[in-house]
């Protein structure tokens, strides 16, 4: 009789569990249906910079220096150590790249409303890029954004602290100018396509697997079918023409670069990679944006975007697997 009654409980509990969350799914996305798709939020820093340097001043400065501070104040100076800035802007964009790039999303809106308020060939924009790659076009529309802003003859300096690597860099060598941590990885300028095969297995249980194509490479590779020496021949043309596509890219973005010599898919360390022609100079973000407050209006831009609860739940996922899993679950890319 206990056993039942365990048996029953437990039914039980998964048909309420289940019933709750159909109905927490079905409002989430009601609510989520009704929310507006983002916002553009601008901060200035220069006012930030200048007020931390102003507190370290305070706080080794005697009594006395503080009293004629605290009286300046009083009077309506709300800042004694601002200086009078030029009219010249410059945008701060931020992008953190994952296997599928779905930080683009943003950072097209971003863009967007950069090109309608900026003044070609005098704002500019610095782009804090961190990116290890992904999927082909994911990366590739990265990519095209950027060199939105180099058609609308706005100045483009890519900053990488911590790694830009194959996808990361074909968004890289977009930039006029692009500076790295002296640690930062940087290159891997190749492409790679891989997927399990369940063939054998299927075969080996009695398991049959029909798939029908019209058009000869309509498939080549496949997941659960027989995959043949022609295929795999095909599936390596394919990447090799996405690879030449991409030394092409670098031609373009950057024609002093021996793309040959460094599109062999390894990355350098940013010293090495200077030394081959791929970075500009050395140098962290911070020092970048920080050597253009004296001469500019700093205004970093970020378009926030509520992500739904499906959304979440992919990261999430991705992340308990990993990137290079899902490399091999979604074929070919730039890794």
């Amino acid at each position: 009789m206990l056993n039942e009654y365990l048996l029953f409980l437990a039914q039980t509990v998964t048909l309420v569990f289940a019933v709750l969350f159909v109905l927490a799914a079905v409002v989430r996305m009601r609510q989520e249906g009704g929310v507006a798709p983002g916002r553009l939020q601008v901060r200035p820093l220069n006012g930030v910079f200048r007020q931390r340097a102003e507190a370290l001043r305070r706080a080794g400065a005697s009594s006395t220096w503080r009293g004629r501070l605290r009286r300046k104040l009083q009077r309506g100076s709300t800042d004694p150590g601002a200086v009078e800035l030029p009219d010249k802007r410059v945008y701060i964009l931020e992008f953190r790249g994952d296997i599928r790039a779905r930080a683009v999303e943003g950072l097209r809106e971003e863009i967007s409303a950069i090109i309608a308020a900026a003044r070609p060939g005098q704002d500019e924009v610095i782009l804090r890029l961190e990116s290890p790659g992904g999927a082909v076009p994911a990366y590739g529309l990265a990519a095209s954004q950027l060199a939105r802003l180099r058609e609308a003859g706005i100045h483009l300096t890519v900053c990488v602290d911590r790694v830009a690597a194959s996808g990361g860099y074909l968004m890289a060598v977009v930039g006029d100018r692009i500076v790295a941590a002296p640690f930062a990885l940087i290159g891997s300028i190749g492409v790679v396509g891989s997927l399990p095969n369940f063939h054998r297995w299927l075969r080996n249980r009695d398991i049959d697997f029909e798939q029908h194509t019209a058009g000869a490479y309509k498939r080549t590779l496949t997941l659960f079918g027989e995959n043949t020496e022609a295929d795999r021949e095909r599936f390596r043309e394919d990447l090799a023409h996405i690879h030449e596509q991409f030394k092409g890219f670098l031609r373009r973005y950057r024609p002093q670069l021996d793309v040959e010599t460094v599109a062999t898919g390894e990355f350098w360390l940013a010293e090495r990679a200077l030394e081959a022609g791929l970075i500009d100079a050395l140098q962290t973000s911070d020092d970048c944006i920080m050597a253009q407050r004296e001469q500019a209006h700093l205004l970093e831009v970020d378009y926030r975007q509520r992500e739904g609860w499906s959304q979440r739940l992919a990261v999430v996922t991705e992340r308990l697997f990993g990137q290079r899993n899902a490399m091999e679950r979604f074929g070919p890319g730039l890794e």
